[in-house]
């Protein structure tokens, strides 16, 4: 899911459907196949957007097998949990049905725990001092 209230969004959608998106394709779809091919103008299909998101990895000098489309699903998930967004927030931008599925998504990090953890003793009841 893209916000189209994101400063670089509409830029980025105008240059992909002036600029690369196949001007005489006769569908309502946005995302297409280009090139000179025989599949030219057909949509695109989550293989064919994980082998561009693989040769602009490449061209970038990342070449790691984890890294895939999906993993910045991952990413942004826990991105988002690290800004605050809440669980339920969350769950209804990544389109999820159940918040279990949700969960699956984000990943805690170390320094989020160790946070939480003194958080949680700040906030807790204090032991009484010594009389």
């Amino acid at each position: 899911m893209v916000d189209l209230l994101e400063d670089w969004a509409l830029p980025a959608l105008n240059r992909y459907v002036l600029l690369e998106r196949p001007p005489e394709a006769q569908t309502p779809l946005l995302f297409l196949i280009g090139g000179r091919g025989a599949r030219r103008d057909h949509a695109l299909s989550y293989d064919g957007l994980v082998r561009l998101f693989q040769r602009a990895a490449a061209r970038a000098g990342v070449r790691e097998p984890w890294l895939t489309p999906h993993s910045l699903r991952h990413t942004h998930a826990t991105r988002m949990t690290e800004l605050g967004m809440r669980e339920l927030t969350l769950m209804r931008r990544l389109g999820h049905a159940h918040p279990d599925s949700t969960k699956v998504y984000v990943r805690l990090t170390d320094h989020q725990v160790r946070d939480d953890y003194r958080t949680a003793l700040e906030q807790g009841p204090q032991p009484e001092t010594a009389r």
